[in-house]
């Protein structure tokens, strides 16, 4: 459709497209508290719910008829109960009653690549991934793009799934697969969706990271927008960097955001973007409540269980330490006895606030329920260690940053200097109130190869008990706890 500007130039009229982002949902199917820093203090509400998501993007479709685009950066179908009882499978016709366009993915693989791919066989919108390859043919293994027509425009999508599964993650994630990091990819499919397929516009749907996002716009011309996922940042405004428009919306489903394009000429003429909180208030769609009430209700007798009170607020969204993780190593360290507990620095885990501690609780901060490990370790070994994941979190090349935020310890207090290069970073490393001494054997308990990985210590035993039965057994002990910061890692 054209039109005459005032000077009488024939001009395309403009044409409104409306994105949708969710990302990092962790199958959180319905509200769930979530923290919220508000004139400088931490404060607790109820959020999300995959029915109320359902609202948001029934609204946006009713606004817009026929020029939504629904993307899911993925981190979908993995992090409750439900999700891992079912291998993802639960959550399917919930997803598919969303109506997105494509996804992209990580903690998707944790259920192994087979079975991954028999959950995208059973959704009604394809997994993208342009880095993601099979070991013996070098053929990718889902597309790495498609093209979408709406609000009269051409959109091309490319996506790109997170880069260390097969790298940090535990191997049954990425059996018979491998990765790349994608940004070597990108240039030659956004020249095909430009050059062959006339796309309007190049969006990349992307499980990166914000950092990794940031120095690969940079790098790679010719991407309109970049939906970024990952790393759990709650963009209030896009930011705009090589004339590439990037958000990212928070996790848990707490949030959607939204982006309005107005196009026309052939470019990006303005957009307004929305953090949307996904509230309380919001009156959920019936259809996908009535799905996600049929996967939460056999379970949820038990799910609701209380098996303990909590005196201060628990939850995961610091960098060095939480109180939700110092629970967890309480619970390795007396289920073990050992001088020392580790586990990984994940970022999912909704909070917990004060008072009543549900099984539900136990399952959401630790869904993969591993065993209780112990292994013997050498204080040198432990310093590597703690310096090899201080690189991992805190390289000065994001594209070496490979994981979340950093391994939770209890039982040893380390000073860093975040700033220096590689292997340098720790001044002093205590256990209990001594100094580490490199060549002394230390007792220490971990839950999974990322509390503590393969090649450290010797004597490795898993336990005949999971954490989740560890947890209950600790506060049975325990009904009350308080597992305040402890200042476990100091920066200096």
């Amino acid at each position: 459709i054209m039109k005459k500007s005032s000077r009488g130039v024939v001009m395309e009229q403009s044409k409104r497209l409306t994105i949708l982002q969710m990302n990092d949902s962790h199958a959180y199917l319905e509200l769930h508290p979530e923290v919220f820093i508000e004139q400088g203090v931490e404060t607790y509400r109820h959020v999300g719910g995959y029915a109320r998501i359902a609202t948001i993007f029934n609204q946006a479709r009713e606004e817009n008829p026929g020029g939504v685009l629904a993307l899911d950066n993925g981190d979908t179908f993995h992090g409750t109960y439900p999700a891992v009882a079912s291998k993802g499978e639960a959550l399917v016709p919930i997803l598919n009653g969303l109506g997105f366009d494509g996804m992209t993915g990580h903690w998707e693989f944790a259920y192994g690549p087979e079975q991954l791919n028999k959950l995208v066989s059973m959704l009604n919108y394809p997994m993208l991934a342009a880095n993601i390859y099979d070991q013996q043919t070098d053929e990718r293994v889902f597309p790495s793009h498609r093209v979408i027509e709406r609000a009269g425009l051409r959109i091309g999508v490319i996506g790109i799934a997170e880069h260390i599964v097969d790298k940090t993650m535990p191997p049954h994630f990425s059996t018979g697969i491998y990765f790349t990091l994608g940004n070597e990819e990108l240039p030659g499919i956004i020249a095909e969706l430009r050059d062959e397929k006339k796309v309007d516009l190049v969006v990349v749907l992307s499980h990166f990271g914000f950092p990794q996002e940031e120095k690969l716009v940079r790098e790679v011309d010719g991407i309109d927008i970049l939906l970024s996922g990952h790393t759990h940042n709650r963009l209030e405004k896009p930011v705009i960097i090589n004339d590439t428009i990037l958000i990212q919306s928070g996790c848990h489903g707490s949030f959607i955001g939204r982006l309005d394009v107005e196009f026309s000429d052939g470019k990006i003429q303005s957009f307004a973007h929305q953090l949307i909180e996904v509230t309380e208030e919001l009156v959920p769609d019936p259809e996908v409540d009535k799905l996600v009430n049929a996967v939460m209700s056999p379970d949820r007798a038990m799910l609701e269980e209380v098996v303990g009170q909590t005196e201060v607020a628990l939850n995961r969204y610091y960098q060095l330490e939480t109180t939700m993780d110092n629970l967890l190593l309480e619970a390795l360290l007396d289920a073990t006895g050992a001088e020392l507990a580790f586990s990984n620095g994940w970022r999912y885990g909704a909070p917990v606030v004060e008072g009543e501690i549900t099984v539900n609780d136990l399952w959401n901060m630790i869904p993969t329920n591993p065993p209780v490990s112990t292994v013997e370790m050498r204080g040198a070994e432990i310093v590597a260690m703690l310096e090899e994941n201080l690189e991992n979190t805190f390289a000065s090349d994001p594209y070496n940053q490979m994981g979340g935020y950093l391994k939770r310890c209890l039982g040893l207090k380390v000073y860093v200097k975040v700033e220096n290069p590689t292997g340098t970073r720790i001044q002093s490393l205590f256990i209990g109130d001594q100094l580490v001494d490199d060549e002394k054997i230390y007792f220490v308990s971990f839950v999974t190869v990322q509390g503590v990985p393969k090649k450290y210590g010797t004597n490795r035993k898993n336990l005949d008990l999971h954490v989740i039965d560890a947890l209950k057994e600790y506060l049975k002990k325990n009904p009350t706890v308080s597992p305040g910061l402890r200042d476990t890692v100091r920066l200096v």
